[in-house]
């Protein structure tokens, strides 16, 4: 039965307060408050009661400020600040005139600026929190007041009130259904706001109250509610109705909470609700540069004051040996009688003149150049998917500079790697199975048409096996019950907008997949009522009353239905995953269930989510017994759930097996070539899933995680502590076992460890087993817990060269995550490049996240797109939020948010790098021009008696960090970059300097400040040397303070100009306005500053009258000017030039490569995400089979089930591959060496997270073990394996002949070189070395060039660029694939 398309008026709720404001004026003992803070008591229909509670109001409030609040509130929390409480402090310092030789506007017109644009800016997001809240608070509500309806805004709502809201409407508070337009007082509702799930739920009213449909009825109601207080679970609600002297329990399913949208039904909303209670305030994430900014800004403290102190000392030596040469002319100011008081007083002054070197500027520019990168990412049209017309936001503006920097990806896989959307793909029936392409090389079978077979059919559905389709128009007895059994077993609900329209609402789309391959091959799931499902079974009506629905929850994992067919017979029909459901077969089904096995293990292994199906026949007897067991169980107030669950264990025995069902949810586009380009950045990908081991690991494979070049997968799988330590160390030894026979002999620290390792764990005397612990801590000697092992050498597990992976389970992640086992844990896992995790909880996910943060010194990344991804996307550092199938969830608790995984590679290796890159030469450049300006006051104190008098007009001083220096920078921090885009991605090792956090750190730090002090001293020196004795034209001396003041600042703003455009690396025009401008302004502020308009008005304030216009016009000024610039500026090029011919960085030797094209041809804009529309059928469908990890992954992906509303008696009805081989072998260069130096020095076991020289994959393409660490389980025999040709990327792509397995096309790149001559030749793994030939001309910078074979392997981390030839391992013919390179 359906639902009628008119939809009538009215069903109310009554609104609950969650949350009570402070009892000041409840009268009654302390016991009485006591017990009201338990408890919650609602009364219907009585402002005047509820009030006395003074419940909080309906009226939300997220803004921080009001217009009275703003100003003070504000300027408080900007000088929680150290930097803006710091200036402030120097402010009152300059208000005092004994201690102050700078006038106070210098500090207060920059610090003003300051807090004036962050004032602005935090005005700006509160206006819109306030517009907001002003939209919701205001929208309008029907409540119920003195038995009429009338319009109230949101706001005004007040516990207790009865209102009536209507379809497609938000629920504005948390509330009790009352009654309901549906029939039984059922309602739908979409809950993506809370939970992040998108499919609708049902909820119901108190049966009492369901029939309270009319107003006036409603209008006398005056139940009570008592209620527990508020919390944030979203799924438990606890409380009682007292109406009419009976009490009634309430539930979660009769609440409906604040932030649900009401669907199909007419609606409701209230104050502080669990949606508030779970929006909690997000975890304040800082970066590292952060981190690194706040110590570095305290060391320059010390430093001024280490200044300060040296010129105080200097005052008072002075004052002492010469100073009082002078008293009697030159007398001290009133307050100070003596040398020390006078030391102390210039200490404060020299605090004040000396300031500048802390910039008070640094912060606000740093947030300004943040936001300009997240409007950066916002605009990106590469990254907006015209598909779902969702763009990529940054929802944070602090996080830039880190993406720049991430070593690990943690990745959830159902609707993060895959789409979330299923499709019947495979089934097994009675031991036949269906689905299966015969002959892939053959023609390609054409898709099935079931309409001329059924008219119901849906146009949608996709299956091309026709064999299955036959035995169903044949009558096969088992193929019908197998789908009769799919058409029943369910809890979607049926919608059928006109006849033979049929739209299924399903909990998951797992579920919506079976009953949509049922109705395909003629079992039509039509409608249900609460006792009855009515199917279309071969076009004839069929209504089955349905008994019970034994429901399906994440610890049965199965679900059941108990039905009575029209003849009487009653049979219970069970689905659910196989390692729960075959063993509670009857034992006659062995020979069957075998056979279904090996079904579901090659339906496993082709990554296909699984479920096996069986039914049973019950007698009436049967029947009568089990329903009362069951009843009693339900209405049990204690244990509920377990006797329920007890009561479905009882009766899910003895069942008869009828098949197995293979459900695909396919791969996002572009999922391979994105985890291999990131792959190649050395970024380690893990995998964190619920799925099971089999289906995570073949996924795995088939987005190229896990490669069959790959040397060992290693498998954890034990369920003691003592099984899970013994694989995670013998999985190590493995590993250094494996990279000693590689390397061709053992290192001695190695060797000595390595045994230690071997006769620690006993596994000498281990005669035989597979290391999990057997029936648990046994006696026998293998199962004792081995003594501790020796520490490994430093480098150990970052020295180990090989491929590896790593999959555990989640029972044994809980024991490797114990507190004694993590370090076994962390050094085994990051040792490998891919690990994947199964049957891991929320959780757990958070906990793998916190624990490599905990131990590794690296940068982490979630991303996630369901709302049980959210405890891990707020735990890393870095948060992303993938906008698909599961609601919003994720995407409100990310940092960052897109559409498609395949856009993360963009985000990480463009605007993550090129945010890191301008954020380290922002800081470099801004803490250079600072001490350079500052540092030239410490010079000249030395020359005027530590008097503390300033070099430069005060007015330069104001004007130096906010108009002639402020803008290059910020362009230089916005919009520079090294290499384009393009080359990002096409050369992922440009990564990697992020990682090793090479461009700013303190080393950087010390180098900029001694090239701002070196800079200092030229400033000072060299115009204090030449004007001392220089003269003007006319004969008068050029020596006084006026000129030497100007030159000094000139040639400042010259020098400084000069150095930002060598750092720039970007041009714009921005850029160019802006330095340019800057110097231009200078001179004329300077003119104006200096003329003798300002100075006939205020006279006392401009003391340069005529300075800069005299001065400029003397030669020797200009020449001393020059020759300051050419000392500082020459030695800075001669050293990068130095620095780039001798030992260049792999940005230089692209931009040079870049150079080179761009004179053989015109440049061809590519990326290597152009490949995906090439690829596009890697994403289509699977990789094709292998013979490794053959199980099954059963498919159930929603939580709970619709099973206990269904039977409860109410009508269940509603109305209306481009890289796909990629090898991923790095090269091992300077940037290993950096990296293993790192990791020698961090205070962390031995792991791999350095390691980015794995080996080479074997040309005879042997096949890796997939071991369960003691056993070996077989590799791929089927899939060829493919010695990668190790170019770059090209311009076109090839298609690869395929053997005769299920591998789809391959895209083989041509390589694109450096220099024409160069030798097209393969380069060893060993450390790059770049051979240096003498040019006598040609390209190459400064006359030198580099082997083409070694440029090659430091840009790609590939080897080869010769013809090569691939030989499949499998027994069928091989596969020949031959790669040209074009030489250019």
């Amino acid at each position: 039965m359906t639902v009628p398309k008119d939809i009538p008026e009215k069903w109310f709720p009554v609104v609950l307060s969650l949350k009570r404001k402070k009892q000041k004026g409840l009268n009654g003992a302390i016991s009485k408050k006591r017990r009201t803070e338990e408890e919650r008591r609602v009364r219907a229909n009585d402002r005047e009661y509820n009030e006395k509670f003074q419940y909080a109001s309906n009226c939300i409030m997220t803004s921080k400020y009001n217009i009275i609040t703003f100003l003070p509130v504000n300027l408080f929390e900007q000088f929680q600040e150290v930097a803006n409480t710091y200036f402030l402090f120097l402010l009152i310092l300059q208000l005092i005139p004994q201690i102050s030789s700078l006038s106070w506007f210098t500090t207060i017109v920059p610090l003003a600026l300051v807090l004036s644009i962050t004032a602005v800016k935090d005005a700006t997001d509160d206006y819109f929190r306030h517009k907001s809240d002003n939209q919701v608070n205001n929208r309008q509500s029907q409540v119920l007041i003195h038995g009429s309806l009338q319009n109230e805004k949101w706001m005004n709502v007040r516990v207790g009130d009865i209102i009536k809201l209507e379809n497609n409407q938000f629920v504005a508070a948390d509330l009790l259904l009352l009654s309901s337009s549906e029939p039984h007082g059922l309602c739908y509702i979409e809950t993506a706001e809370l939970d992040g799930e998108s499919n609708m739920k049902v909820r119901q009213s108190v049966s009492v109250t369901s029939e309270l449909g009319d107003p006036n009825n409603l209008a006398s109601f005056n139940g009570e509610v008592v209620c527990e207080p508020p919390n944030n679970k979203l799924d438990r609600f606890c409380g009682t109705l007292y109406w009419r002297d009976k009490k009634y329990t309430l539930t979660n399913q009769n609440m409906l909470l604040r932030g649900c949208v009401l669907r199909n039904t007419e609606g409701c909303y209230g104050p502080d609700t669990k949606l508030m209670q779970n929006s909690g305030r997000t975890k304040f994430k800082r970066t590292s540069i952060d981190r690194l900014m706040n110590t570095l800004v305290l060391w320059i403290f010390g430093f001024l004051v280490c200044m300060g102190v040296i010129l105080a000392v200097g005052n008072a030596v002075w004052e002492r040996e010469v100073g009082s040469l002078f008293q009697s002319y030159l007398p001290w100011d009133h307050p100070v009688d003596n040398f020390l008081f006078s030391a102390f007083l210039s200490f404060w002054s020299y605090v004040i003149i000396l300031n500048t070197v802390v910039p008070i500027s640094l912060y606000v520019s740093v947030e300004v150049i943040r936001l300009g990168h997240s409007y950066f990412i916002n605009w990106d049209q590469q990254m907006f998917c015209s598909q779902c017309n969702t763009a990529a936001e940054a929802r944070t503006t602090t996080l830039n500079e880190e993406l720049g920097q991430v070593e690990y990806i943690f990745s959830d896989k159902t609707g993060t790697l895959t789409q979330n959307i299923m499709s019947f793909n495979k089934c097994s029936i009675n031991g036949q199975t269906y689905g299966e392409v015969t002959d892939p090389l053959g023609p390609q079978q054409k898709r099935l048409d079931f309409t001329p077979f059924n008219h119901l059919a849906d146009p949608g559905f996709c299956f091309y096996d026709d064999t299955l389709l036959e035995s169903v128009k044949v009558g096969d007895l088992h193929t019908h019950e197998f789908f009769r059994l799919l058409s029943l077993c369910h809890t979607v609900m049926s919608e059928e907008k006109s006849e033979g329209e049929l739209v299924y609402k399903a909990q998951s789309p797992d579920e919506g997949a079976l009953v949509t391959a049922a109705r395909n091959f003629g079992f039509v799931f039509r409608s249900r009522t609460p006792g009855t499902i009515t199917t279309t079974e071969m076009g004839r009506t069929v209504t089955y009353t349905l008994l019970a629905i034994l429901d399906f929850n994440n610890i049965r994992k199965r679900m059941s239905v108990i039905v009575r067919n029209p003849e009487g017979r009653i049979r219970l029909y069970c689905k659910g995953a196989d390692t729960v459901l075959l063993e509670r077969l009857h034992p006659c089904n062995h020979e069957l269930m075998n056979i279904t096995s090996d079904h579901l293990n090659e339906y496993g292994s082709d990554g296909l989510r699984t479920l096996a199906l069986a039914y049973r026949d019950l007698s009436e007897e049967e029947w009568e017994a089990w329903s009362e067991s069951h009843r009693c169980a339900d209405k049990a107030t204690d244990y509920r759930e377990d006797r329920l669950a007890a009561a479905y264990e009882q009766i899910e025995q003895d069942m008869m097996l009828l098949g197995a069902t293979a459900i695909e949810d396919k791969l996002q586009e572009g999922v391979p070539e994105t985890i291999a380009v990131l792959s190649l950045a050395n970024i380690k990908i893990w995998v964190l899933t619920g799925d099971k081991q089999e289906t995570a690991v073949n996924i795995g494979y088939s987005c190229k995680m896990l490669t069959d070049d790959m040397t060992e997968v290693f498998i954890v799988g034990g369920h003691t502590v003592q099984s899970v330590r013994q694989e995670l160390r013998r999985a190590r030894e493995r590993m250094i076992e494996l990279s000693q026979s590689r390397d061709g002999g053992k290192e001695e620290g190695m060797e000595a460890w390595g045994e230690a390792c071997f006769m620690g764990n006993g596994f000498r005397e281990r005669q035989g087993g597979d290391g999990t612990g057997g029936g648990g801590g046994g006696g026998g000697k293998q199962l004792q817990c081995p003594p501790p092992l020796p520490p490994p050498p430093p480098n150990l597990m970052d020295n180990i060269s090989g491929e590896f992976a790593l999959v555990i389970n989640g029972h044994s992640l809980a024991h490797a995550l114990e507190a004694d086992m993590e370090m076994e844990f962390v050094s085994t896992a990051c040792a490998c490049k891919a690990v994947i995790c199964c049957r891991v909880t929320p959780l757990q996910k958070a906990q793998v996240v916190e624990l490599i943060k905990k131990h590794k010194k690296a940068v982490t990344l979630a991303i996630g797109d369901g709302a049980n991804d959210v405890s891990m996307i707020k735990s890393a550092h870095i948060g992303v939020g993938i906008s698909g199938q599961e609601g919003i969830q994720a995407v409100l608790a990310s940092d960052y948010s897109f559409s498609q995984f395949r856009f993360l590679q963009r985000l990480l290796l463009v605007h993550g790098r090129w945010s890191y890159l301008r954020m380290c030469r922002f800081l470099c450049y801004f803490f250079y021009k600072n001490f350079a300006f500052t540092m030239v006051h410490f010079w000249f104190g030395f020359f005027c008696g530590f008097s503390a008098q300033t070099v430069y007009d005060q007015y330069f001083i104001t004007l130096y960090n906010i108009v002639y220096t402020s803008l290059p920078v910020l362009a230089m921090g916005i919009f520079d970059q090294d290499v384009p885009d393009q080359r990002s991605l096409e050369y992922p090792k440009l990564y990697e300097p992020g990682q090793l956090n090479l461009l700013f750190n303190k080393r950087e730090f010390f180098i900029c400040i001694a090239q701002g002090i070196y800079t200092s001293v030229v400033l000072f020196f060299v115009p204090y040397a030449i004007l001392s004795d220089a003269t003007q034209s006319t004969g008068e001396p050029l020596a006084d303070y006026q000129t030497f003041a100007v030159t000094t600042a000139t040639a400042l703003v010259i020098v400084v100009s000069v150095q930002i455009a060598l750092d720039t690396g970007f041009w714009t025009l921005f850029n160019h306005v802006f330095v340019w401008g800057s110097v231009g302004s200078y001179f004329t502020i300077m003119f104006a500053l200096h003329s003798q308009t300002l100075f006939r008005i205020f006279p006392n304030q401009f003391h340069f009258v005529g300075s800069a216009q005299s001065m400029l016009l003397q030669p020797i000024v200009w020449l001393t000017i020059a020759l300051a610039t050419a000392i500082c500026i020459v030695p800075v090029l001669a050293f990068r030039f130095l620095k780039l011919d001798l030992k260049p960085q792999l940005s230089d030797t692209v931009r040079y490569t870049q150079l080179v094209r761009q004179k053989k041809r015109k440049p061809v804009g590519r990326s290597v995400g152009g490949a995906w529309h090439s690829a596009g059928s890697v994403s289509e469908g699977r990789l094709g089979a292998r013979g490794s990890s053959r199980r099954s992954g059963y498919a159930f992906a929603h939580q709970e089930g619709f099973g206990e509303l269904i039977t409860s008696g109410k009508n269940m009805r509603l109305s209306s591959l481009a890289l796909a081989t990629f090898a991923s072998r790095h090269s091992s260069s300077w940037i290993d060496t950096l990296r293993r130096k790192k990791h020698s020095h961090a205070h962390t076991p031995p792991s791999a997270s350095g390691e980015c020289s794995p080996a080479p994959s074997c040309v005879s393409g042997s096949v890796p073990p997939l071991s369960t660490s003691s056993s070996v389980l077989g590799g791929s025999q089927d899939t060829p394996i493919e010695e990668d040709t190790g170019t770059a990327p090209a311009q076109n792509t090839q298609t690869v002949p395929t053997s005769s397995t299920q591998t789809p096309p391959i895209s083989a790149a041509a390589s694109e070189t450096v220099a024409p001559q160069a030798p097209a030749q393969a380069t060893s793994a060993s450390n790059l070395t770049y051979t240096a030939v003498k040019s006598h001309g040609g390209d190459s910078p400064g006359g030198w060039t580099f082997t083409l074979g070694n440029v090659q392997e430091a840009l790609f981390g590939w080897r080869g660029i010769t013809a090569r030839t691939t030989a499949s391992n499998s027994p069928g013919s091989p596969s020949v694939a031959k790669e040209t390179s074009k030489i250019e």
